[in-house]
């Protein structure tokens, strides 16, 4: 079976947490392929990117799934910032950290990205071609998620970039600024919101319950993220510069994540896109941890990698 290790690596202004899963039988006197794992927002390391991290470790590949800066056990203030320029540039320090490893093949580096990191994997593929091959699970382009999370109103994305700007003069002029959260705490909380949408619930049952949760998973952000987000768009110039081969993966199970049509709006505009792959009756949050589906992802990604990282 694959084990793990506790690691820390630098990004030049603090340090960052990581998990490296390692093969079963590793030894430091042979390489490895090397894949880095970007994790979903409000994710850490011990949750879906340990799951996607065992089950590529398990089929021969070091596997570094880490806590974004400002978040989980890795260094940085403000806590809980999601600041998406920030957490691309982390995949790169990643990147850097695999290099500086003996029992890494630098030629044989990969990059996956889950959700919200899927589009923060991209965004950092395109610009560090270091790494050889890009596969993505139900990603998310959370800058589209987030302008198009209230439709109540039009131009709903500019309130709530005003609503930024108000909180951060406030925080200047020394008030208390709440962090915002990214789902409810509680099912309970959620009935009382009038949630009833399946993916919403279905990302409390995995977070907020024992199924998922984790101590260092805060379920709260800093409030200045929320206008990073608005401003971003991780599948920009994708069609330049994503020019290593792609592998994109998603839920059989429309719903309200979007992560299925953002995962075909990639995979239309990559010039080097391999394969679509749909895994039949899974939801967003189902690819997460439901071993059925998570098994059939990891073994389409092992294949993808054979293939275009291994070759």
């Amino acid at each position: 079976m694959s084990s793990t290790l506790n690691v820390t690596f630098s990004n030049d202004t603090f340090d960052l947490a990581g998990q490296l899963h390692l093969p079963d039988g590793f030894t430091e006197d042979r390489t490895y392929p090397a894949i880095a794992i970007a994790t979903p927002g409000s994710s850490v390391k011990e949750q879906i990117g340990a799951n996607y991290g065992r089950g590529l470790a398990d089929r021969g590949y070091v596997a570094l799934a880490f806590d974004p800066g400002f978040q989980g056990q890795s260094g940085g203030h403000p806590r809980d910032l999601e600041n998406p320029a920030a957490r691309v540039d982390d995949i790169r320090f990643a990147v850097d950290y695999l290099t500086t490893l003996r029992y890494v093949d630098n030629s044989q580096i990969g990059a996956l990205g889950i959700c919200a990191g899927g589009g923060y994997a991209v965004s950092a593929t395109m610009t560090d071609h270091r790494i050889r091959a890009l596969g993505t699970v139900v990603p998310v382009n959370v800058g589209r998620a987030f302008r198009q999370a209230d439709t109540s109103s039009k131009g709903s994305a500019i309130a709530m970039i005003d609503a930024v700007g108000a909180k951060r003069t406030a925080a200047a002029a020394g008030e208390h600024v709440d962090r915002n959260v990214w789902i409810p705490d509680t099912e309970d909380q959620a009935a009382s919101f009038g949630i009833t949408d399946v993916d919403t619930l279905q990302a409390v049952r995995y977070y907020r319950t024992p199924r998922g949760h984790n101590e260092n998973s805060t379920n709260r952000r800093h409030f200045t993220s929320d206008a990073m987000m608005l401003g971003y768009d991780a599948f920009n110039l994708v069609d330049e510069l994503l020019t290593q081969p792609l592998q994109v993966i998603v839920g059989g199970r429309l719903g309200t994540t979007f992560s299925h049509s953002d995962g075909l709006a990639l995979w239309e505009k990559a010039p080097n896109a391999k394969d679509f792959h749909v895994v039949e009756g899974a939801g967003h949050y189902e690819m997460y941890d439901e071993p059925k589906y998570v098994a059939e992802a990891v073994e389409t990604l092992d294949t993808f990698f054979r293939a275009h990282l291994l070759s």
